[in-house]
């Protein structure tokens, strides 16, 4: 049994190993130059899990769904800076695509339960 019940959560682990990867693309491009664009990536990666966790501290579901919403459009958020970055040349095509799918899952899996709470 976990401590938190977002632990228990799938679209918080998901959002956690994502987290991991756009952390690793944020370290690869932190340079003076660039560090603005990795803290970016940094803040939103951690929006979602922060979002999940924080909401499903909340005394009423729709106060959850709200935060929902915010770490649904923190994926969005990722998926613009990771364009930016395969247009900057900082990843590659096929990085950038397989985030996108993993970022469209998570997506849905978060609008899927958050219309189970409301």
């Amino acid at each position: 049994m976990s401590t938190f019940r977002f632990e228990d959560f799938t679209i918080w682990q998901d959002s956690i190993d994502i987290a991991d990867e756009l952390f690793d693309i944020a370290d690869e491009v932190n340079n003076e130059r660039l560090f603005r664009f990795s803290e970016q990536l940094r803040g939103a990666a951690m929006s979602i899990s922060n979002n999940i966790a924080e909401g499903s501290g909340s005394f009423s579901d729709k106060d959850f769904a709200n935060f929902l919403v915010i770490a649904r459009k923190s994926v969005f958020e990722c998926a613009n800076i990771l364009v930016i970055f395969k247009r900057r040349k900082l990843i590659t095509e096929e990085r950038k695509e397989s985030l996108f799918k993993r970022l469209s899952i998570l997506s849905s899996q978060i609008t899927n339960f958050r219309k189970q709470l409301i």
